[in-house]
């Protein structure tokens, strides 16, 4: 198939390079020429503007914003859809607010052109690893788009298969589920990371208080010494909390021991933000996730060992940079 993708940071130029890697066409453009035109010499046709990239593209076309929530992004849709024309399909692949894509599709239809809402995971390693993704939007466009999420995710791979009842929608265990209609599919993906934050804040905390034992505060008869990367490491191997943030956590601990080159500041991305709030609506106690947020807030004044930790696995999922203090 062919594809349009603007934004080509982190992530955006690495779905091209999957994509084209399994046969797609893409067309290409960023405000940033560079990218673009890295792209091109690897195969992509580059676009000089979003019209460019709207005279490029084939109809009924197909157009993936990769772009920051928000501005950005609503700035883009909306310039886009005045160029596209009926039957065309606008994908948000960024972490926008489900509620903003109900409001986008809607003014999208008057004009009948589709929106598609796509929480996509996956990080800087999604090139190598696949993206996982939760998708919203009307079956018919979902169903045409399925080659494009069918090349972008990760498979079957070698993960022990789930015993599924008969029938069970199979995307899903290849790593992409059309989750609903619009908006949908960034809900899941908004819950996603807030259990992500979870996940994250007891690593860190767990580590820090290994970490501790051996401090001034603790009697010395009563200190370790304990080697915490390889206490990374063996949990990794048979453990039950064994999982891919662990991963990065060992490979962050053999590299860094100290983790002196993180500061512990912490940054959010809306996302754990709005998983709260979601809970509040729903009267639904989150109560680790709503203090996993909250550890992140707190991370902006003091930073412990766990929260350097933290910073550590940001960087390597998705290639995060600290703010600053």
């Amino acid at each position: 198939m062919q594809l349009g993708v603007i934004g080509l940071g982190r992530m955006g130029a690495n779905i091209v390079r999957r994509l084209m890697e399994d046969g797609h066409k893409c067309v290409v453009w960023d405000r940033d020429p560079a990218p673009g035109q890295a792209l091109a010499a690897e195969g992509a046709t580059a676009a000089d503007s979003l019209e460019d990239l709207v005279k490029k593209l084939d109809a009924p076309r197909a157009a993936w914003i990769m772009l920051p929530a928000g501005g950005p992004t609503d700035d883009t849709v909306t310039e886009l859809g005045k160029l596209m024309q009926a039957g065309d399909v606008i994908l948000d692949g960024g972490n926008s607010f489900y509620r903003d894509d109900i409001r986008r599709a809607a003014a999208l239809k008057a004009h009948g052109v589709s929106y598609v809402d796509v929480g996509t995971s996956g990080g800087v390693w999604g090139l190598e690893r696949g993206y996982c993704m939760m998708i919203g939007g009307e079956n018919a466009v979902i169903d045409r788009l399925d080659p494009i999420f069918a090349s972008l995710a990760p498979g079957l791979g070698d993960i022990p298969r789930t015993k599924r009842p008969a029938g069970a929608d199979p995307r899903a265990e290849r790593g992409y589920i059309h989750a609903g209609p619009v908006g949908a599919g960034h809900f899941v993906k908004m819950i996603h990371n807030g259990i992500e934050y979870g996940l994250m804040q007891a690593y860190a905390e767990g580590l820090d208080i290994l970490q501790g034992k051996g401090g001034d505060a603790i009697p010395e008869a009563d200190r370790y010494d304990l080697n915490l990367a390889d206490i990374a490491e063996v949990w990794r191997r048979g453990s039950v909390i064994s999982s891919w943030l662990l991963d990065l956590s060992a490979q962050a601990l053999a590299d860094h021991p100290t983790l002196d080159e993180f500061t512990g500041v912490v940054a959010d991305s809306g996302e754990g933000r709005w998983t709260v709030e979601a809970a509040v609506e729903e009267a639904v106690p989150a109560d680790v996730l709503t203090a996993a947020l909250y550890a992140r807030f707190r991370s902006r004044q003091t930073h412990t060992f766990g929260e350097k930790l933290l910073s550590a696995m940001r960087h390597g999922f998705g290639g995060h940079v600290e703010e600053k203090a």
